[in-house]
């Protein structure tokens, strides 16, 4: 692993740990005011967005993988498996969805997730954040600098799950690992297909976007139709 790449992960460390160390003991310092929500909603889009220039920044001026830079997808290639890669992702997480409910009796529904939403419905800019921000650096450090190096060394399969295993357990939802480390499998396939990491960081802003659309920008109106359609249910069940 080069120099650079070593930087990438440890300012991706330190912005884990600058929400909770730096940004929120200084937001608080100010006197900020707001809820919990609006609170580390505000933390995070902070962080996150210095975070995302000084690893965007590292990763343009670092010297690419050779493995990675040689037989790379052409534009159409890579604009096919970008659309592909989003219903891939969403397939594998639905899967691994249903593996954790019937096998494993793990119940739907992420509480790191519905955080996030809370996060996101008090603090509206956050969704740009977790929709574009956070894949962009989660794809450059899971998939270019870890994945990659562990490519050269030990090949796809086992490099694809240790890289998603490290990707599930930064998410610390560890109920639903499984799901996590499906997508990660994908992301790295999708890496290791076309040599652009430009792939997998589209069906990561894919399946992030879809979240924020269903949960945050549309959550309302989608729970007032669930709510009018469960009410008919009732109705109807009256009637007969």
């Amino acid at each position: 692993m080069t120099k650079r790449y070593w930087l990438i992960l440890i300012a991706f460390v330190v912005m884990q740990l600058a929400t909770s160390l730096v940004t929120i003991p200084i937001l608080l310092s100010t006197g900020f005011s707001g809820s919990t929500e609006e609170l580390f909603g505000m933390a995070l889009l902070i962080t996150f967005s210095i975070g995302f220039v000084v690893i965007v920044y590292l990763t343009v001026t670092s010297r690419p993988d050779e493995h990675f830079m040689r037989d790379k997808a052409d534009i159409s290639t890579t604009i096919l498996w970008s659309i592909l890669g989003i219903f891939m992702a969403f397939a594998a997480q639905y899967v691994a969805a249903l593996i954790e409910m019937l096998v494993l009796d793990i119940e739907p529904g992420s509480e790191n997730t519905q955080q996030i939403v809370d996060m996101a419905n008090a603090v509206p800019w956050l969704m740009i954040v977790v929709a574009v921000l956070v894949p962009v650096m989660e794809e450059i450090v899971f998939r270019m600098v870890i994945f990659g190096s562990l490519y050269k060394r030990f090949g796809f399969w086992i490099s694809a799950l240790l890289s998603g295993f490290i990707f599930a357990i930064v998410h610390w939802d560890f109920e639903h690992l499984l799901v996590y480390l499906a997508m990660g499998v994908v992301f790295a396939y999708l890496y290791w297909k076309t040599k652009r990491i430009i792939v997998p960081i589209i069906a990561h802003v894919g399946i992030n976007s879809f979240v924020m659309l269903i949960q945050v920008v549309f959550g309302e109106q989608i729970q007032r139709i669930v709510d009018q359609y469960e009410q008919m249910q009732m109705i109807i069940g009256g009637l007969f």
